[in-house]
């Protein structure tokens, strides 16, 4: 056990080193395209940052099969878009407090409020659809209406976010591979950096997953507990550290748009899969999970549009919502 926990630690620590150099490459690669604050962090990072926990679910219903694998699929697609909105949430509004109190920057977020509103609202919208239609989950013609219905808003969504026109801010540091190997800062290297940090961030999520599982195996917890629970926690550690560093750079849009944008793409695309390959059947643990999620960004769409201004205390909210959860499981 002791060789699991050392080896989970590390690959925590792999997945930090190449958030880190995803977050330096992401920005430049933003920059030299000249796109948006929203397209880089709702888009781009949001999606590049989500393929680990978006291959868990496809892996285990194409190659596993059965009740088991079902029941992991559907843990691990509700498990990401309720972990972004409940602990996604209290890390990036702890990490803005935590900096203000050493004096690294002020409590106040500067959040483009258009694309933290956006991204919340599609949200709710794709994933009331998605919980809606696990009550007709008999009817294979409302399956493919929700999936029709989703897939489309994702759409509108992607299209929205590129007509924004916020740009990316100026004071990005230099692209590591320019300081460490003393290159040209084009879009080649930019592209090779991001392309490894990828990489990198798949490879670290996929040890930390599997330590993780060993060491949940002793413990005895259900397949559909350890989905919920367990794999999301491990495979959206990027967008946690993403939005930490990006955090401490003062680049809240980023920080904020890395998450709400992972949660607009893990309720659309890898939901379509649950509801076209799996029974769908949303009862119990994976029912409360999904309503706190919801219950998370709606508070939080709710506070914008009062006071027109990110609270990171509203954010932290989400620790409660997820402990609420842990209580219920453990009691």
């Amino acid at each position: 056990m002791t060789q699991d926990i050392l080896m989970l630690l590390f690959s925590l620590a792999f997945i930090l080193f190449a958030c880190v150099l995803f977050t330096n490459s992401i920005e430049w690669f933003g920059k030299k395209l000249n796109l948006s604050q929203g397209v880089v962090g709702s888009i781009l990072a949001a999606v590049g940052t989500a393929l680990p926990e978006t291959i868990i679910p496809i892996i285990a219903i194409l190659f596993y099969g059965g009740r088991e694998a079902s029941q992991i699929a559907t843990g691990a697609i509700l498990g990401a878009p309720f972990m972004l909105s409940t602990l996604g949430f209290l890390i990036t509004g702890a990490a803005v407090i935590i900096y203000s109190l050493f004096g690294k920057r002020t409590l106040k977020m500067n959040a483009n409020k258009k694309v933290f509103r956006r991204d919340l609202m599609y949200f709710i919208l794709v994933y009331t659809v998605a919980i809606f239609t696990s009550v007709f989950n008999q009817f294979n013609e409302v399956r493919t209406f929700a999936v029709v219905l989703i897939l489309v808003s994702y759409a509108l969504y992607v299209k929205r976010t590129f007509s924004d026109e916020q740009k990316i801010e100026e004071n990005i540091g230099t692209l590591y591979f320019t300081k460490v190997f003393s290159v040209d800062t084009n879009l080649f290297w930019i592209t090779t950096q991001l392309a490894l940090s990828l990489l990198g961030i798949i490879f670290g999520a996929h040890l930390f997953v599997g330590y993780v599982k060993d060491l949940s195996h002793m413990m005895g917890i259900s397949p559909l507990i350890l989905s919920i629970v367990i794999t999301p926690i491990a495979t959206e550690l990027p967008e946690k550290l993403n939005s930490i560093v990006w955090v401490g750079q003062k680049k809240d849009t980023l920080a904020l748009g890395n998450i709400t944008g992972a949660m607009v793409f893990q309720s659309s695309i890898p939901v379509t899969v649950g509801i076209l390959f799996t029974p769908w059947n949303i009862t119990g643990i994976a029912f409360l999970s999904a309503m706190l999620a919801l219950t998370s960004a709606i508070l939080n769409l709710m506070w914008i549009n009062i006071r027109k201004s990110v609270n990171p205390f509203v954010l932290m909210f989400g620790g409660v919502l997820y402990g609420i959860f842990l209580i219920t499981i453990l009691h």
